[in-house]
């Protein structure tokens, strides 16, 4: 999506917003921060001023880890090549149903939500040698560094065996160095072309020479191999000496194009897309005063006037991971089955499996004719669950009269964001109209109705969108 319409006003645009969260910004910063509220949530973060939100939002001791997944060391074990692809797809269907369930049911969806951000930012994937235990390992560091030093997290990632494997650095000597890691560390993971030179690139390459595993071909450790590292002088973004992987990450930090690439990523993911340069210098300053720690610069964010703006408010798409767990939390359901798996395949992102280096496109790249398709298939099979209507908001909706029932439905999926014409649409439906009896609202088809209703409701454009 492009940046929404309006200006920016640099000076008050990261200063803390003073008005109160009322339920409509309470939602806002549940979508933002997790993948939306329960009434029940939003009710409670809208009593809150920001800052106290925040610091509820990033209150992460609070959660109980669950089990890790049951995965098969298929490596270990000798398999014939047909064993070891049913392992793999095996493995790869646990890891996805847990790390899915677990933003489903997790208490501090934060944590989850800036997991998904970092496998989006520094992509593995399991299409490539990475095993699904590299996977695991790598969603847990993610997780672990999820408001953590993103300075500490490249250093940590630049050891990971997934990410060494899936950029091909296990493989790299000094007699022939690879740069594929070296490459994306600068294009995309920290400076953004134009940052750096192919010199820097080939130096880079030869100062991660034997950063390689115990098992390179399995699912071995980190380690260095001296034999295998390029131990002569180096010249890299202008430093010069004996440069090995840890000296490059940390000269990388010390580039402006780094703060501002992480900033304008931040601000992008949690604000609104294409944010203005200023605003990005003014993170990036932010970043850089606080030693690149993700948490405070967050919580300013998150307690900001620009957060709370207009011009940021439901300007994001959502993407699949954020429509279904979204969706599913609102009414209670609290595991993925095959119909969410489906779902997210046909809108374009399963997780472990992002499409390339690049991680997702994003925005508008996430709707089309046929997402769109798969997302009111997945919303028309949502209202279809028997779970649903035990929800106890659903319940209290029952209850009411048609009118009451079409604005309850619409404010508390939408928060009102809905035309007067698409709340007499709903209207319409409880009704009668459109369905094959004409009938009015009874006890007899109220159950059909209303799950018919809050399709119509999730249908609607507002709820595409954060």
């Amino acid at each position: 999506m492009a940046r929404p319409a309006g200006t920016l006003d640099p000076a008050t645009a990261l200063s803390p917003f003073a008005g109160p969260l009322d339920t409509r910004r309470a939602a806002h910063f549940l979508r933002r921060t997790g993948f939306g509220g329960t009434p029940a949530q939003i009710a409670r973060y809208a009593a809150l001023a920001p800052a106290a939100a925040t610091k509820a939002a990033m209150e992460f001791s609070i959660v109980t880890p669950p089990a890790a997944p049951t995965l098969n060391s298929m490596y270990e074990r000798g398999m014939a090549p047909k064993e070891r692809a049913q392992a793999r797809r095996q493995n790869a269907i646990a890891l996805t149903s847990w790390w899915y369930d677990r933003m489903l049911a997790t208490p501090a969806p934060l944590q989850e939500k800036m997991t998904l951000f970092w496998h989006g930012h520094f992509t593995s994937a399991l299409q490539k040698q990475a095993s699904g235990n590299d996977m695991l390992v790598q969603n847990e560091l993610f997780r672990r560094y999820a408001l953590g030093n993103v300075r500490d997290l490249t250093h940590a990632i630049s050891s990971d065996p997934a990410m060494l494997k899936y950029l091909d650095n296990a493989n790299s000597s000094k007699a022939h160095p690879n740069e594929n890691f070296a490459r994306e560390l600068m294009e995309l993971f920290t400076l953004g072309i134009g940052n750096y030179t192919e010199t820097d690139v080939r130096e880079s390459a030869r100062a991660f020479t034997g950063w390689t595993l115990t098992r390179p071909h399995t699912t071995g450790s980190f380690m260095i191999d001296p034999a295998q590292h390029d131990m002569g002088s180096k010249t890299f973004l202008g430093r010069t000496g004996n440069l090995d992987g840890r000296d490059i990450v940390d000269t990388i930090f010390a580039q402006r194009a780094c703060s501002r690439l992480f900033a304008a990523k931040l601000i992008d993911y949690f604000v609104y897309n294409d944010p203005e340069p200023e605003l990005i210098d003014a993170v990036a300053q932010q970043l850089v005063a606080n030693r690149f720690e993700v948490r405070p610069v967050l919580a300013m964010l998150f307690t900001s006037n620009v957060f709370y703006s207009e011009r940021a408010y439901r300007a994001l798409v959502k993407s699949p991971v954020e429509y279904i767990v979204g969706g599913q939390r609102l009414f209670g359901i609290g595991e993925m089955d095959r119909g969410g798996f489906d779902a997210l395949r046909r809108m374009g992102q399963i997780v472990f499996y992002p499409p390339n280096v690049k991680g997702w496109d994003g925005g508008s790249a996430w709707l089309s004719s046929n997402t769109l398709l798969a997302r009111e298939n997945f919303a028309s099979a949502l209202s279809s669950n028997p779970k649903m209507m035990q929800v106890e908001w659903m319940a209290t909706a029952m209850r009411s009269e048609p009118a009451s029932l079409a604005k309850h439905l619409v404010d508390t999926i939408l928060q009102g964001d809905a035309s007067p014409r698409s709340v007499a649409r709903v209207l319409a439906y409880l009704n009668g109209s459109g369905v094959e009896t004409m009938s009015m609202l009874s006890g007899e088809n109220i159950d059909e109705r209303v799950r018919g209703a809050a399709y119509l409701t999730m249908a609607m454009p507002a709820f595409q969108l954060n």
